[in-house]
């Protein structure tokens, strides 16, 4: 053990009442690893004592699991980042008091279909019984409007909220309504951080079980607004296995755990490309690049073929210590159901693809109720 790992086990040491660690607060002066032994120099400027002794007790105690002796040692001298402002335990105001959940279906990464697990989740929950709300946070490419196959604009009430659409027994409310799907929204970040909060604020919602936040990629000025304004139930991370995407899904979690946000799951979404095939005459299994697939009794068979890599939704599940909530399948099945506005768990629920979607609802409802 060396004086870098002594550092990495710090990390897990937050300052008392504060979501930041003591290390990247620079309360660490130094670190001497000796052995059996390891001193390590705390540089505190607060003259809070209770708090002080509270990290010196928190540094022997994880330090203390690794080596024989540990000598903490305080002084107050020497640069020190301030704390911020808000502690941990501040929540943000119910602004949406007639909603029981808020759940973000989130990524980091664009292109991974945060959309259409969004529509099809929300649409499996509507017919499931409950009132379902869903909002599509990107302002820059709102995906709404073709997902559900709408092309209107809200209404108003004399109080000047808006009046959400309802498609599919559900409220939906869309930048792309008001905007119109094909004008560029060219914004900098404070009109999309006031945008993102009239969507809360100014929207007529009414009482619902289910509010699903469709967010953007990123981890900017709307997913930050969000945190600060609403309280959310927790974070949905979709990913695709590949490397590539999950570099980003772990910037996006990370940040929910920064804010006090659960993650409630992963989605591998784009999990192997599923083939539905057909062959004449009485055979029972078919050969195709090696793989053998069983046929039925009308000669139809359904192949899956992993065009990426394999287990990354497993594996950032794992990374996160929640549930792998599914895995679901490329399938023109959901293109064209996506392309014509009618989700695959709203039109087909019964189906392999629409029971996925109904089967993820249900285990996130769950997770929620208890």
């Amino acid at each position: 053990m060396n004086k870098e790992h002594v550092l990495e086990h710090l990390k897990s040491i937050n300052y008392p009442g504060f979501t930041r660690d003591i290390v990247s607060f620079g309360m660490i002066k130094d670190v001497a690893v000796d052995g059996e032994t390891v001193t390590v120099q705390l540089n505190i400027s607060s003259q809070n004592e209770e708090k002080k002794q509270e990290v010196i007790s928190a540094v022997k105690t994880e330090l203390n699991k690794h080596f024989a002796t540990v000598n903490v040692q305080l002084s107050s001298g020497g640069a020190q980042q301030t704390a911020p402002i808000q502690p941990k335990t501040q929540a943000p105001p119910p602004i949406l008091d007639g909603v029981n959940h808020v759940i973000a279906i989130a990524s980091g990464k664009g292109g991974v279909g945060k959309s259409t697990v969004a529509a099809n989740l929300a649409c499996a929950m509507a017919k499931q019984g409950l009132k379902v709300g869903l909002l599509d946070l990107d302002i820059y490419g709102p995906s709404l409007p073709i997902v559900l196959g709408i092309n209107e604009q809200p209404g108003m009430t004399q109080d000047k909220k808006l009046i959400p659409l309802e498609k599919f027994g559900m409220k939906v409310m869309s930048f792309g309504f008001i905007s119109g799907n094909d004008t560029p929204v060219i914004w900098r970040g404070p009109l999309v951080a006031r945008m993102t909060e009239q969507f809360f604020r100014d929207v007529q919602w009414g009482e619902l079980d289910v509010l699903i936040l469709d967010l953007p990629p990123g981890t900017g000025d709307i997913q930050l607004t969000l945190t600060q304004k609403l309280k959310m139930s927790g974070a949905v991370m979709v990913t695709t296995p590949q490397d590539i995407a999950l570099a980003d899904v772990r910037k996006g979690a990370d940040m929910f755990k920064k804010v006090q946000t659960p993650v409630l799951g992963v989605i591998e979404n784009m999990s192997g490309l599923l083939l539905d095939g057909q062959v004449d005459g009485q055979a029972s299994s078919v050969t195709i690049n090696g793989k053998t697939v069983d046929v039925d009794s009308q000669g139809k068979f359904s192949l899956k073929i992993d065009l990426f890599k394999t287990g990354g939704g497993k594996k950032e599940s794992e990374r996160l210590n929640v549930p792998l909530l599914g895995k679901i399948p490329i399938s023109e099945q959901i293109m064209i159901a996506t392309d014509t506005g009618v989700p695959i768990a709203q039109e087909y629920p019964d189906s392999p693809l629409g029971q996925i979607y109904h089967t993820i609802a249900r285990d996130l409802l769950s997770s929620l109720n208890s």
